[in-house]
């Protein structure tokens, strides 16, 4: 986990009009880490997720992603928006994971994984094909390829939306409340598949409320609360010794 940092931000701001949602965030997330954020909703930890890969545009600050300013490049001392399709490249090399699994309906689970290899990087039939039934069986659906989303349960589902995040071959995979939408009994197979995926060294920035996940497979973790990172630390030292009140207010109405 040496050189530059993978994702590094430095004086974030984000506002929608009036409400100023991102204060000033400054954090690092090394090549290789599990990077967890926690904290109530409102805390812009969704927010600042979406402004790492240009979903969400930033006011103030900048944004990097493997050493490249996101969504902007600098001339002197002015940053300039980049066009529609340079931003659109940025995104290939990144993963994202949402609450809500947003396949098609009208495609089986093998294609859903294919489209993007397909359609964006216009990779052959057989290279997609092959890389497809290979995530999908490494998220334990190698039976299910031939399903539609509505025949897939919601765990299931989300199992397939991170097969066809990793279809891409992305540097980098955020994964937003991954599992907030699933039954209880649905959510231990996500984080199994997102356990395997840690343990490969895949950089990971993980939106979540699954504080065991946080212990046991996070290697740093930053609590949010106002727009603001408020603590940080090992996911062991923050969730185990809090030091902020605020983080310890938390943490006592979700441990």
């Amino acid at each position: 986990m040496t050189g530059q940092p993978m994702v590094k931000a430095e004086g974030v701001h984000k506002s929608y009009g009036a409400a100023h949602i991102l204060r000033g965030i400054d954090l690092e997330v090394r090549s290789g880490e599990v990077f967890c954020l926690v904290g109530p909703s409102g805390s812009g930890k969704s927010t600042f997720l979406r402004c790492i890969n240009h979903l969400e545009r930033i006011d103030g600050g900048r944004l990097s992603v493997d050493g490249q300013l996101v969504g902007y490049r600098q001339k002197g001392d002015k940053l300039y928006e980049l066009k529609d399709s340079e931003v659109a490249a940025q995104r290939r090399d990144i993963g994202m994971v949402f609450q809500r699994f947003n396949l098609f309906p009208h495609m089986t689970a093998l294609a859903n994984v294919m489209e993007a290899p397909l359609q964006v990087k216009g990779e052959s039939k057989a290279v997609a094909r092959e890389r497809a039934e290979r995530l999908l069986d490494r998220v334990g659906l190698g039976d299910k390829m031939g399903n539609y989303p509505s025949q897939l349960s919601g765990g299931q589902q989300q199992r397939v939306a991170i097969a066809r995040a990793l279809a891409m071959e992305p540097k980098l995979m955020l994964f937003d409340e991954p599992t907030s939408a699933l039954d209880p009994e649905l959510v231990g197979d996500v984080l199994d598949v997102m356990r395997d995926l840690a343990e490969s060294g895949m950089t990971m920035i993980v939106v979540t409320h699954e504080m065991g996940f946080a212990r046991e497979v996070g290697d740093s973790l930053v609590f949010m609360d106002g727009g603001v990172v408020v603590e940080s630390g090992h996911p062991r030292e923050v969730l185990g010794n809090p030091q902020h009140d605020r983080t310890k207010a938390f943490l006592s109405k979700v441990l």
